[in-house]
């Protein structure tokens, strides 16, 4: 019964639309790609952005981990920390701090009396600042998939390689990073697919640029078209699939490389003078990435304009005033996202019990990967396969353009993020436990509440917090599938921005990353019960 149900909700969420996508593009939609000189052109311009990005994220995060995985250098913690948290700032509300860090009207620039001349084209439009952004934010993910395989690292190696007469240095060199080949790959691959998939990055640096990515192409043509468009975008979202697959085999093939256990961990090494000057470098990248454009997009929230410069008599906070007053979209945003990303946060979390005790099951080991594929693919994949998904019901036009859409389609996107540490846990619990309840003739559900759900509940609460913590600010789904009355926060950053309030977009992301921030926090006090990796920023 277990494996029935978790089959049936993997294949609902998972199977279900990724199946309703492949079935209307394979229809005349593809062969009229073939023609579509704009599609080839963002096709290629996709690729060109995303590769670059890769190869920029492998190159920060692999000296990062380098720096901070296998030296212990002075406040690694903290250092770590801040190196994967560009992956936790919204792409949306990046762009938009770097957007507002430079150029000629950038608050800060003015009063530091170091803008540019009037009339300068912002030097983050375009292609060279969408491979800088998403680099950026891609190199956490490279950090992370080489702190996963540091934590299985046999620390016999090294020992063995320092009793050869290894420098500690040349041990590193010899030893231990042909071990962490197969982590470098997979973070590329990671970084691949992330860039790909982007949006508002996409969005906010590539269209004043005039460089147009495919994310961009499929939210332009079924905003201007709607409904009627979808054999097309089903196609061009099948076509972003189709790019990602040297992303998926990178992650594959290192997979497959990475097979060893480590009966002794690995202890990092005692810094060498030179690790201790590269502190400085990495001191200057952090303040580069995070502090100096989170300190403009403060201070264009307190200018009256842009343009201005922040001084006594010209602060105000009449945008963040604005942002909350009463009947803003502002409030509504922030109740919309809390309650889609909060209600598909509980309701993963339930379904991730049964579904990660039920993973000794090879059907539903199998159909799990459906899911999986669902979190790999970009966004606008799982938002166009819902709303075909959705319409192909009856009475499902009712539903478009509504939160269920968008409810739905969260399900789909963050059921694999949900279900990781809870299929982590459980594969660490004593069978006997369950076999004794079973003997002792407790059913099913008394199983899952008395046996289960107590030495699984931090690792259940983990997977919630970190649905919260992605979907809250989530805009490459929710700008596809949005309606009247149902924007999200990260739509609602993006339309401001479009619309030319950009001291009141700046306002607004203040605040989404004040409430990033609290959840985080609310995720790292029940991450002291859970084992490393769990949470990003606790490799």
């Amino acid at each position: 019964a277990l494996a029935l149900w978790a089959v049936a909700w993997l294949a609902l969420i998972g199977l279900a639309p990724t199946a309703r996508l492949l079935a209307e593009a394979a229809g005349s939609a593809l062969s009229t790609l073939a023609a579509d000189a704009a599609v080839w052109r963002a096709a290629w311009r996709s690729l060109l952005v995303a590769s670059g990005a890769a190869l920029l994220a492998t190159a920060i995060g692999g000296a990062q981990a380098g720096l901070l995985l296998l030296r212990d250098v002075p406040w690694r913690r903290g250092l770590i920390f801040l190196c994967i948290l560009p992956l936790l700032v919204p792409p949306q509300i990046m762009a938009l701090a770097f957007i507002q860090a430079s150029g000629p009207s950038s608050p800060l620039l003015v009063s530091l009396g170091i803008a540019p001349p009037l009339g300068s084209q912002n030097p983050f439009y375009g292609a060279g600042g969408m491979i800088l952004l998403l680099g950026i934010q891609g190199a956490p993910l490279v950090f992370l998939a080489l702190a996963a395989l540091v934590r299985r690292l046999p620390g016999e190696v090294l020992a063995a390689a320092r009793g050869l007469g290894a420098s500690p240095a040349q041990a590193l060199r010899m030893a231990i990073w042909p071990l962490l080949a197969p982590g470098l790959l997979a973070g590329t691959g990671l970084a691949f697919i992330a860039a790909l998939g982007n949006f508002g990055i996409a969005a906010l640096l590539g269209i004043p640029g005039r460089y147009p990515l495919l994310t961009v192409l499929i939210w332009q043509r079924l905003s201007a078209t709607g409904a009627g468009a979808l054999s097309q975008v089903a196609a061009l979202s099948l076509l972003l699939a189709a790019l990602t697959l040297p992303g998926l085999l990178a992650q594959a093939l290192a997979a497959r490389r990475a097979g060893w256990k480590a009966s002794r961990p690995f202890e990092p090494l005692a810094p060498s003078w030179l690790d201790r000057l590269l502190l400085a470098p990495l001191g200057l990248y952090l303040l580069a990435v995070l502090a100096w454009p989170l300190a403009s997009l403060l201070t264009s929230a307190l200018v009256p304009a842009m343009g201005m410069a922040l001084t006594p008599t010209t602060l105000t906070l009449r945008h963040f005033a604005a942002a909350l007053a009463p009947g803003a979209h502002t409030l509504a945003a922030f109740g919309n996202s809390l309650m889609l990303s909060s209600g598909a946060a509980l309701l993963l979390g339930l379904a991730a019990l049964p579904v990660a005790l039920a993973l000794r099951y090879r059907a539903v080991r199998v159909t799990a990967m459906a899911t999986d594929l669902t979190y790999a693919l970009p966004g606008a994949c799982t938002a166009v396969a819902t709303i075909l998904l959705v319409l192909g019901l009856p009475g499902g036009g009712a539903i478009y353009g509504t939160m269920a859409l968008i409810f739905f389609a969260y399900l789909a996107r963050f059921q694999t993020l949900a279900l990781r540490p809870v299929a982590a846990a459980a594969a660490r619990l004593d069978p006997a436990l369950e076999d004794a309840a079973r003997g002792m003739g407790a059913g099913l559900l008394l199983r899952l509440h008395a046996v289960h759900l107590p030495p699984l509940a931090p690792a259940l609460a983990a997977g919630a917090l970190l649905v919260i913590l992605l979907a809250v600010n989530e805009v490459t789904v929710s700008s596809l599938l949005h309606g009247p009355g149902t924007q999200t926060l990260g739509v609602l950053v993006f339309n401001l921005q479009d619309g030319g309030q950009s001291p009141q977009a700046a306002a607004v992301s203040c605040l989404s990353l004040l409430l990033v921030a609290a959840l985080m926090g609310a995720a790292s006090l029940l991450g002291r019960r859970l084992p490393p990796g769990t949470l990003p920023w606790r490799p």
